[in-house]
C-alpha cells in the first residue's frame, strides 16, 4: 500500500487524513492498517514518532457500525498524557460523524464518568486503572467489544498495569483481536500476549530509520570537566526552541535542574516522584512555552508527547541502550529536523561503540568553545592509529632479517630498520 486511498476507507476519514496533511502511510501504518482492517491479532513494534497512532486509529475508526450503540473498540494507553493525546488524535478523525467516543483516565470525577457511560461509546481511550475500574463497577460494559488495543505495551509492564489490563481483557470477548504497540516487547511480557493472542503477526519496523532520520546527532567530549559545567555550556551555545535533558534517575534529574536554576536557567522537571496534580500543572506549563528546558527521566518522558522539541541533550547515556532511540526520538517529529547532543567520558567509550553498531548511529564529534561549536577529530582516531601502528609493527618485523652473526647492538639496530621501512609502507599507504 503506497497511498491511503488504496485502504478504501470511508469519505469523512480521507477527509480527515487530508487535512491533517498526511500525504503517503508510514511504514507501521502500510503493514498494520490492512490487518486490523481485516481483524487479524498484531503486534506492531515501532518506536515513537513513526505514526504508530493512526496506524489503528483510522482502522478503527473504518470498522466502527454507529447502528450499534455498544463499545466496540478499547484502546488503552499507561498515562494520562498519552491518553488524552490518542483520544484528541481520534476526536480529529471522528469529528461531525455519529461515532462517539469517551475518555476514561485517571484524576477525573468517577461518579461523573459513571452518569456519561449511560449511554456506551462506540469507542473507549484511557488509561488501564480506570478501565478497569469502571468495567468492575459494570458501568463500562466491554463482554461485546471485539478490539483491544495496548499501546506502549512495554511501559505499561514497566509501570506495573498488565494485572489491570489483563482485569478487563478477560470480560472480553474469547474471539477478541488484541493490537499490541511497543518499543520493545520484554520477554516477562510475552505470558500474557500468549494468553490472549493465538500467533498474531508480528510486524517489526527497522529501528534504524527513526533514529536518523532528521536528526543531527552530536557527540560531546567532558574531558576534564565537570558533567554539569560541560552540559552548561552546551546550553549557552545552543538556542533550542525546546530542549529536554535526559537523566538516568529522579535525583539526577534534580540536581541538574537545580544546577541550571542556580546558573540563570529555568528549567521543567518531569520524572516519576511528581505527583498527578504537579505533573497536570507541569506539563500545562510545557504546553504554554513557559520552559526553553525540561529535564526529564526515561520513563516519564516516554509516557508523554511534548510537541515543538528542537533539541535533545543527554546528560548521561541511557542504562538500557534501547532508550537512547527513545530519547533522540523526542526530536525530529513530524517530519522536522531535530539535534540530538551526547555528553560522554573515558567511561563511556564501549557504550558508544555498541549503540554506534547496534542502532546504526553515526555521530559528529564536536565540542563548545567560548560559546562557539568546534569539529573535532573522530574519537575513535587514536585506536585507528594504534592499530595501523601494531599492523605494520607486524610486517615491518617479518621483513627485517635476524643477522646469522650476532654483534652487540645488533636488536638497536634492527629496530632502526625497522623503523626506516614502517616509515616507507605509510608513506606508500598514503598515496
Amino acid at each position: 500500500m503506497s497511498n491511503f486511498t488504496d485502504f478504501h476507507f470511508n469519505p469523512f476519514i480521507m477527509d480527515a487524513i487530508e487535512k491533517l496533511g498526511f500525504k503517503e502511510p508510514t511504514p507501521i501504518q502500510k503493514e498494520m492498517i490492512p490487518l486490523i482492517l481485516e481483524g487479524k491479532s498484531a503486534i506492531g513494534q515501532a518506536h515513537t514518532g513513526t505514526g504508530k497512532t493512526h496506524a489503528f486509529l483510522l482502522p478503527i475508526v473504518q470498522r466502527i457500525d454507529v447502528n450499534k450503540q455498544e463499545v466496540q473498540a478499547v484502546i488503552t494507553s499507561p498515562t494520562r498524557e498519552l491518553a488524552t493525546q490518542i483520544f484528541d488524535r481520534l476526536k480529529e478523525i471522528i469529528e461531525g460523524t455519529e461515532i462517539t467516543a469517551k475518555l476514561l483516565i485517571g484524576g477525573t470525577d468517577k461518579q461523573r464518568l459513571m452518569e456519561k457511560l449511560k449511554t456506551q461509546p462506540h469507542i473507549v481511550v484511557g488509561t488501564p486503572g480506570r478501565i478497569n475500574d469502571l468495567v468492575k463497577e459494570n458501568a463500562l460494559l466491554v463482554h461485546k467489544a471485539p478490539i483491544l488495543v495496548i499501546d506502549e505495551a512495554d511501559l505499561a509492564f514497566d509501570m506495573g498495569f498488565i494485572e489491570e489490563i489483563d482485569g478487563f481483557a478477560a470480560r472480553m470477548p474469547e474471539d477478541l483481536e488484541m493490537y499490541v504497540f511497543s518499543a520493545t516487547i520484554p520477554v516477562k511480557l510475552q505470558p500474557f500476549l500468549k494468553k490472549y493472542m493465538e500467533s498474531p503477526v508480528h510486524i517489526q519496523i527497522n529501528d534504524r530509520r527513526p533514529v536518523a532520520e532528521g536528526i543531527e546527532l552530536l557527540l560531546v567530549p567532558i574531558r576534564s570537566k565537570d558533567r554539569k559545567e560541560k552540559l552548561l555550556e552546551v546550553c549557552q551555545a545552543i538556542n533550542p526552541f525546546l530542549c529536554v535533558i535526559f537523566c538516568n534517575t529522579r535525583k539526577t534529574a534534580e540536581e541538574v535542574a537545580a544546577f541550571l536554576a542556580d546558573n540563570g536557567i529555568h528549567a521543567g522537571e518531569i520524572h516519576g516522584d511528581l505527583t498527578p496534580r504537579e505533573r497536570k500543572k507541569m506539563m500545562k506549563q510545557i504546553r504554554d512555552l513557559e520552559f526553553q528546558y525540561i529535564v526529564a527521566t526515561d520513563l516519564a518522558a516516554r509516557g508523554i508527547d511534548i510537541e515543538g522539541v528542537s533539541h535533545v541533550i543527554n546528560y548521561e547515556l541511557p542504562e538500557d541502550k534501547e532508550f537512547f532511540v527513545h530519547r533522540v526520538g523526542r526530536t525530529a517529529r513530524a517530519r522536522l529536523e531535530g539535534t540530538a547532543i551526547t555528553l560522554y567520558g573515558p567511561d563511556d567509550e564501549e557504550d558508544l561503540d555498541r549503540i554506534e553498531e547496534k542502532l546504526g548511529v553515526a555521530f559528529k564529534h564536536r565540542d563548545v568553545k567560548d560559546g562557539e561549536w568546534i569539529e573535532l577529530k573522530d574519537r575513535k582516531a587514536r585506536k585507528k592509529r594504534v592499530k595501523q601502528d601494531n599492523e605494520l609493527d607486524k610486517v615491518a618485523k617479518a621483513l627485517v632479517r635476524k643477522p646469522k652473526k650476532v654483534k652487540p647492538g645488533y636488536k638497536k639496530q634492527m629496530r632502526m630498520e625497522m623503523e626506516k621501512i614502517k616509515k616507507k609502507l605509510k608513506k606508500k599507504s598514503k598515496r
